[in-house]
């Protein structure tokens, strides 16, 4: 009874994340800030790092450039490209009929999201190659915590991206409303600067930040320096940020335009 319960379920999914690969791949500018920004932003970060003495903390320019790309793809592939995508969708009503068929609040969020989440993957995947093979990252100590931090940081910033298309009027401001979180992610996340080198305190705090678990994962898993004490408090600060992200969606999400 369940598997007759999932296939048209599955099959309505699968319809609905074509459809909005098909929209995205409409809009140029959405395609280009999923694509091709989290390839070119690592880059821009390497003079920053070759002033840092990364050895000193066990890292390697390879692992840093990598932890960048990884964090890069999960907020302009996932986060941002989500967030316009949800806000035009509601304001062209797209959600709103949708509701008025079959699929179920969930099914309507997710099928959006699949493609972002998919080209966000898809990214994770060929930057871990590309950083092996041409800045020697070597190979993960600990694979398994980087596909737990990958997993988790596009799951996380599809649903943050929820939460922030609540917050936002229109789809041109959609680029205003998502830069607060860029912005502090990238700078206290570890993405564009190690968490490693901060100081001590400020370290510590920056580790609450919703992205920070996710990346030190992908990071630990890269570097194999997280103990099992350090992984647990990772898992559950994202396990934290998620259950209020969805929470914060469930209660507050808006499927008709904002008047």
């Amino acid at each position: 009874m369940s598997s007759l319960v999932l296939a048209p379920a599955g099959r309505r999914l699968k319809a609905l994340a074509r459809a909005e690969l098909t929209l995205l791949g409409r809009n140029r500018g959405a395609l280009v800030t999923a694509l091709l920004v989290p390839l070119a932003l690592p880059f821009s970060v390497r003079p920053a790092l070759d002033q840092i003495d990364l050895k000193a903390e066990g890292l390697s320019i390879g692992t840093v450039m990598l932890t960048a790309a990884i964090g890069f793809s999960f907020l302009f592939a996932v986060y941002t490209s989500l967030v316009s995508a949800y806000v035009a969708r509601r304001e062209e009503l797209v959600l709103k009929r949708l509701r008025t068929g079959e699929l179920g609040d969930p099914e309507i969020l997710s099928g959006t999201a699949l493609p972002a989440v998919c080209i966000g993957l898809a990214q994770a995947l060929v930057l871990s190659v590309c950083c092996v093979v041409l800045l020697d990252a070597g190979a993960p100590r600990a694979v398994y915590l980087t596909v737990l931090g990958v997993l988790a940081g596009l799951v996380l910033c599809a649903a943050l991206a929820a939460v922030t298309a609540t917050l936002t009027r229109t789809v041109e401001s959609a680029q205003i409303t998502a830069l607060p979180l860029v912005l502090v992610s990238m700078v206290g996340s570890g993405i564009a600067i190690p968490t490693e080198v901060l100081p001590d305190r400020l370290a510590s705090v920056c580790e609450l930040l919703p992205l920070s678990p996710a990346i030190r994962l992908v990071r630990g898993g890269w570097t194999g320096q997280l103990s099992g004490y350090e992984v647990l408090g990772a898992v559950a600060t994202t396990v934290a940020w998620t259950v209020l992200a969805v929470f914060a969606v469930r209660r507050w999400f808006r499927w008709e335009p904002r008047r």
